[in-house]
């Protein structure tokens, strides 16, 4: 792809990796850098520091900033302060946990900021995963269990706020996000900085959060890490999805700058204290140090290393974590290089999702051909004992039983899919339900697995013991989409627009004589009403469900 002229939004675009690739880019002329950042100042010093690049000119920076994984309303608030309100916990539980719409989505800040710039190119150094992880949920989980021991009952706010810290509902929400503002924006390519979660090590890393080893809160780092790898590669094989690609850096990143001054740790100088009165070792963890620590009144300062994200590092530190067998270095330059270069389209190898794509195994020659063997033998068997095979409600959604249903009526009033395609949808309404009315097995067999069926009056139905699809408002026909039967007149008329596009883009196409250019499914042509193909046939075009890669 050619960066010139584009717009490239940055997420973690002023940290260390993000300044690294966005000096490297100046030279590539984009159009336009958005640079976006947890807080204001640090997008704006980012801004500064390429605009005091040689290679700035003709190339516009913008500064942006806010928690990705909140909404835009609260881009200046922290997620600590928003946690110590109700109304903050509740908006923030509601965006996790809730069952969200496309317009939902649009409230967040992440996709404010696609919606905005319309980036061609998305490149993501966010440390995803350290910021899911890191809200701790073991402690979280930890503190409500001694509560409950101890006799105490914990508040609402206690339980809404251990619910805040559950990863999978935050990383799945964040990729939602992502994924429908970007293809919002028609973004073509999105490239993710991501972490191994250990450098590079194993479970014997001995670098650390506690007298674990390794802890539980630096595994979750690597488990939220390899979940969003997952879901990346999901995404990669969604159809009208930018090109997706992930960088994985498996050592210490380093160095931004080298200094002498005030140790700063979460934006803060470590203050200085000294002790000169011992404490009994009894009481050296209960009684409260004050009174025998001395406030020197003056920050700790020294020499250090600034390792982006991963904080300052003293000499000492710099030297135990960079010696050889242990997590030795890998320099921000050296990610920017290789991930530019996979966005120009150049392979480096280093690209995690097409790593997964070349490792994993498709459909297979040998899978299709005993598709036909089970096919054939289980019709075989529908003869043998005087059955329909339609749909248990195992596979789902319920939408597949109820489209199976419908289309094994259609099969039951029409010789054909020429036929059917004609259909008129009053009288098939009238067939419909005399057919549901006098075919017991049929009627048993919907209602058996948990679909109801909605009647041709749209105001009655008919329901077994257990429904698949309950609405969690009034019930309305227009649930019967879900997962109802539905033997209305206007579902007929959808049916009949279906099978009309199912005519025309599957039984009136160039057969084999004219090339492979056409799926040939020997079974989906024949005319046949076939239930099992009509249903793949709305998943795949209908429902935009249909496999991109094999």
């Amino acid at each position: 792809m050619d960066i010139r002229g584009k717009t490239i939004l940055m997420l973690g675009g002023s940290g260390l990796v993000g300044i690294a690739m966005a000096r490297k880019l100046l030279p590539l002329k984009p159009a336009c850098l958005v640079i976006a950042a947890l807080r204001r100042d640090e997008a704006e010093e980012g801004i500064a520091t390429l605009q005091r690049a040689s290679d700035s000119e003709g190339v516009e920076v913008v500064a942006e900033w806010g928690d990705i994984l909140l909404r835009t309303s609260h881009r200046n608030d922290s997620r600590t302060a928003m946690l110590e309100t109700d109304e903050g916990r509740a908006e923030i539980l509601d965006d996790l946990l809730g069952h969200l719409q496309e317009e939902d989505f649009k409230r967040n800040l992440l996709y404010h900021l696609l919606e905005t710039h319309r980036p061609e190119i998305v490149i993501d150094c966010v440390n995803t995963a350290t910021a899911i992880a890191y809200q701790d949920l073991f402690t979280s989980a930890g503190k409500l269990r001694d509560l409950m021991w101890s006799g105490g009952t914990p508040t609402v706010a206690d339980i809404e706020a251990h619910l805040t810290t559950l990863y999978l509902p935050q990383l799945i929400r964040h990729v939602q996000v992502l994924m429908h503002g970007m293809r919002e924006a028609k973004t073509q390519v999105y490239l993710k900085i991501g972490t191994s979660g250990t450098g590079g090590m194993g479970l014997n890393v001995p670098f650390t959060h506690s007298e674990e080893r390794p802890s539980a809160t630096l595994l979750s780092k690597s488990s939220v890490s390899g979940a969003h790898s997952g879901l990346l590669f999901l995404m990669g094989r969604t159809p009208d999805s930018p090109v997706v690609k992930e960088v994985k850096p498996t050592a210490a990143v380093a160095w931004k700058r080298i200094g002498y001054g005030p140790v700063m740790r979460g934006g803060k100088a470590i203050q200085r204290f000294d002790c000169h009165t011992p404490v009994d070792l009894s009481e050296a963890f209960t009684a409260s140090p004050d009174g025998r620590c001395i406030d020197m009144g003056e920050p700790v300062k020294s020499v250090w290393l600034d390792a982006g994200e991963n904080g300052l590092f003293s000499l000492g530190e710099y030297e135990t974590i960079s010696s050889l067998g242990l997590m030795e270095i890998i320099t921000p330059e050296e990610i920017a290089d290789a991930a530019i270069a996979e966005i120009r389209g150049r392979p480096t190898g280093r690209d995690i999702v097409g790593a997964l794509d070349a490792a994993t195994m498709g459909p297979t020659y040998r899978g299709g051909a005993m598709r036909e063997t089970a096919l054939r033998y289980m019709e075989e068997l529908e003869a043998e004992h005087g059955v329909r095979s339609v749909a248990f409600e195992m596979l789902g959604p319920p939408r597949l039983s109820k489209l199976l249903f419908e289309a094994e009526i259609l099969n039951r009033l029409f010789e054909d899919i020429r036929e059917a395609a004609e259909l008129d949808p009053e009288t098939t309404a009238s067939r419909a339900v005399a057919l549901i009315e006098s075919d017991d097995r049929l009627r048993s067999d919907v209602l058996s697995i948990g679909i109801p069926i909605l009647l041709p009056d749209g105001k009655r139905m008919l329901r077994g013991p257990k429904v698949s699809v309950v609405p969690d408002g009034p019930a309305e026909p227009i649930w019967a989409n879900r997962g109802w039967l539905d033997l209305r007149t206007d579902s007929w008329v959808r049916w009949r627009d279906r099978l009309v596009s199912y005519r025309d883009a599957v039984l009136d196409v160039p057969d084999a004589g004219h090339g492979s250019g056409t799926d040939l499914d020997v079974r989906a042509r024949s005319g046949e009403i076939r239930p099992g193909a009509l249903a793949a046939y709305v998943f795949r075009f209908e429902d935009e469900g249909e496999r991109m890669k094999r």
